[in-house]
């Protein structure tokens, strides 16, 4: 009975041996497809498209595409609405809604181009 339980013990620790190093090699590929995923144009684009939608009154699509100054001015225009009753707080959001769209519509290429090589701030 004791030999039947180190031929069972000596058989669990070869499955998690095996378990161990299909983890590893799991967490491997999946390191390497997130770093693929992250470093894409295509991420860019299409995560600086629904932020411009959703909150492009503070100009968050702005500072991930690198644009500083002007993702301040809609932050500012997007703050100031609190004392103009929302009026600049309304047009920030436009511009938002209709950047979010251009660069959802536009390839990935011609996004890259215009956008991030090209440094086309708005419109």
């Amino acid at each position: 009975m004791s030999e039947e339980n180190n031929n069972l013990g000596d058989d669990i620790k070869k499955g998690a041996e095996e378990a161990a190093e299909n983890v590893k090699e799991s967490a491997k590929e999946f390191a390497e497809e997130a770093k693929e995923i992250i470093g894409s144009q295509d991420n860019k684009k299409v995560l600086a498209g629904i932020l411009a939608i959703f909150l492009g009154w503070l100009g968050v699509h702005k500072f991930i595409l690198g644009y500083q100054k002007e993702g301040f001015i809609l932050l500012a225009c997007g703050l100031l609405g609190f004392f103009t009753c929302g009026i600049t707080s309304m047009l920030s959001s436009v511009v938002g809604i209709i950047e979010g769209i251009m660069y959802l519509t536009k390839s990935d290429e011609e996004f890259y181009q215009t956008y991030q090589e090209g440094s086309k701030p708005w419109f």
